[in-house]
């Protein structure tokens, strides 16, 4: 079994930032890929950056130049930096991993964008 934790989201105004972390409860060095994917209200659930163990990264296209990806394999974190943040960007975000061809997320962390 696999535990994510996540932690990072709130309120931001647009234009501001927020950074989310999601803990592992293992190495991550065994978790292949490492994701965030958010779902906002009515809509379905998407993909908002992939990073692998080799450092292999893809972004959505609606996050590329305003969000960053990145992992501490001692830290056992992933994180997600989001900057210039708009309202389209409020949602539930959720932290996953594969590990052993099993898909485990994290509970989501609720960001908010708004004046």
């Amino acid at each position: 079994q696999v535990q994510l934790v996540e932690s990072g989201g709130g309120l931001v105004q647009p234009g501001g930032s927020l950074r989310l972390s999601c803990a592992a409860s293992i190495s991550i060095i065994s978790l292949n890929p490492m994701g965030w994917y958010r779902q906002a209200p009515g809509k379905q659930r998407e993909l908002v950056a992939l990073i692998t163990t080799s450092g292999g990264i893809n972004y959505a296209d609606s996050v590329k130049g305003r969000f960053t990806i990145s992992r501490d394999n001692a830290k056992n974190t992933v994180y997600l930096q989001m900057n210039s943040l708009k309202p389209e960007d409020t949602a539930v975000y959720s932290c996953n991993a594969r590990w052993y061809a099993i898909n485990y997320w994290g509970q989501g962390t609720q960001v908010t964008v708004s004046s």
